[in-house]
């Protein structure tokens, strides 16, 4: 690692990092079009997300979480045990 450059008192360190070239063709694809600067600001943001995870649910999961709340009032649920016997898992 070498000193790329300091912001406040965290030192910038370069690192090498191979993806897949899939991968970096979608990272080249998105970072400019979600308002980042740069694609090394692209990735330290992914890289503080996976450190410091969100505690916010995506409105994906909220939505989901209403169904499942909706479905509980209509009866349209079984039990933690049923479900697994469904599944055909143990314990």
């Amino acid at each position: 690692m070498s000193t790329d450059a300091e912001t406040g008192s965290d030192r910038m360190k370069k690192i090498n990092v191979r993806v897949p070239e899939s991968l970096l063709q979608r990272l080249d694809e998105e970072w400019e079009r979600r308002g980042y600067t740069s694609k090394s600001e692209a990735i330290r943001d992914a890289l503080r997300d996976w450190v410091n995870p969100s505690t916010e649910l995506s409105e994906e999961t909220l939505a989901a979480l209403e169904r499942s709340r909706e479905q509980a009032k209509q009866g349209d649920t079984v039990s933690a045990e049923e479900a697994r016997e469904r599944l055909g898992l143990d314990d």
